[in-house]
């Protein structure tokens, strides 16, 4: 009645116009651009667990080799036409190649993230071989060619004829000695990450002494052929998973219980193809992996038939090591005391007396520590003394070879 009344009182013409009605969203700008970014993550999940992209993301490097170009024709094409250098020719994943004997090529794979160098052969067909395969100067010297097989890694250790990398590539030890007398063994572990502490280790210790190099260090060929030079005989360690994974990660390419028996057995051969002339594997962590026998049994198996000893740093009281070991007669010793739990020099003078009198009251005995300073200082100290205490100092392989007779 009110809005009728309105009407007719208002002059001709000048009717007001009615409000348009805002339309609403039924959501907001912010909401709307959540959901947005939530597809968003969707499609690249989806992406991520349907592609098949065995890769991974990783780097790549393709390499196409002119048959009849000749050796110079390498430098003209890494220049630009007004002759200076293209800088494109040395960024990222870049290979370099150089001529042998006119047949082959030799790619260096640099990769761009890492700066990690792999070598791999080009055949004069153009063919691309193995990694690790490339020239036998990228093998290690002192290291039998004929223990070594080619895996898709690169070269990894294998048994020959009767002969085992285990027996090959073990110290010199007065061994008739060590069956009369006490012995220890030092094993210094995390060699190879940090070339300075891995250098103390190989020049300050005698070559008695024990070395294991994890797999991680940015050569660790280099740093293990100069332990060898020097009559150290060495060990591999391999990443095992611990009980907080991943919150405490070993690293790339660790071995882990929750994968089938081929996968960490790929994963074993990547960490055994980064360097050679090794005696045995070790754990490098691992607490979860060692006890837990249907992970571990493939790994034991595996060495075993490849002639290596296994070495438990004895960390993990559940560990089934040392089962697996005796089941298949293999090599095998377990860390004893851990020399610097503690790394202060009094307590680690304690874990070397408490050493002493294991071996004394077992006949053999094995200490374990890392590359500390004080570590190698202290160690280095306490071995100038036990001769006048009756103690014979023996590489790990004699230990276990002690070990097992007795």
């Amino acid at each position: 009645m009110t809005e009728t009344a309105d009407e007719l009182s208002a002059p001709l013409g000048q009717t007001e116009k009615r409000r348009r009605r805002r339309i609403r969203l039924p959501f907001t700008a912010l909401q709307a651009l959540a959901m947005l970014l939530g597809l968003f993550l969707v499609a690249f999940a989806g992406f991520a667990m349907f592609n098949d992209n065995p890769l991974g993301g990783e780097p790549v490097a393709r390499v196409a080799i002119n048959e009849g170009a000749k050796p110079a024709d390498d430098k003209a094409a890494a220049t630009k036409p007004d002759g200076k250098p293209d800088a494109k020719a040395d960024h990222g994943a870049a290979p370099a190649a150089r001529q042998e004997g006119g047949e082959r090529k030799t790619v260096t794979i640099i990769d761009g993230s890492s700066g990690a160098r792999q070598e791999v052969a080009i055949g004069a067909g153009g063919e691309t071989a193995e990694p690790g395969s490339a020239a036998p100067a990228s093998q290690m010297p002192g290291v039998d060619p004929r223990l070594l097989e080619k895996s898709r890694y690169g070269m990894i250790p294998v048994m020959a004829d009767g002969l085992k990398p285990f027996t090959a590539y073990a110290a010199e030890a007065d061994r008739a000695k060590a069956a009369r007398m006490p012995a220890v063994a030092i094993v210094i572990g995390g060699l190879g990450v940090g070339a300075a502490k891995t250098a103390d280790a190989i020049m300050k210790l005698p070559p008695a002494v024990t070395l294991a190099f994890t797999p991680y260090g940015a050569d660790p060929t280099k740093l293990a052929e100069r332990a060898r030079a020097q009559r150290h005989e060495i060990l591999l360690q391999v990443p095992m998973e611990p009980y907080d994974y991943p919150d405490n990660d070993p690293g790339p390419q660790t071995l882990l219980a929750t994968l089938g028996p081929d996968q960490n057995i790929d994963r074993l051969f990547w960490h055994m193809s980064r360097l050679q002339g090794y005696v045995g594997i070790g754990n490098f962590m691992g607490a979860r992996f060692v006890a837990t026998e249907a992970a571990m049994q493939p790994i034991v198996n595996e060495a075993a038939k490849r002639g290596l000893a296994l070495f438990d740093d004895g960390a993990a009281p559940r560990s089934v090591a040392a089962s697996l070991a005796t089941g298949l007669a293999m090599p095998f010793a377990k860390g004893d005391v851990t020399i610097d739990a503690v790394p202060t020099p009094v307590e680690i003078d304690n874990a070397l007396a408490k050493l002493e009198s294991l071996a004394k009251e077992r006949g053999v005995a094995v200490g374990t520590a890392s590359a500390l300073p004080v570590s190698i200082d202290r160690i280095a100290t306490w071995i100038k003394g036990l001769d006048r205490k009756g103690i014979l100092l023996v590489p790990l392989t004699t230990a276990m070879l002690k070990s097992k007779s007795n």
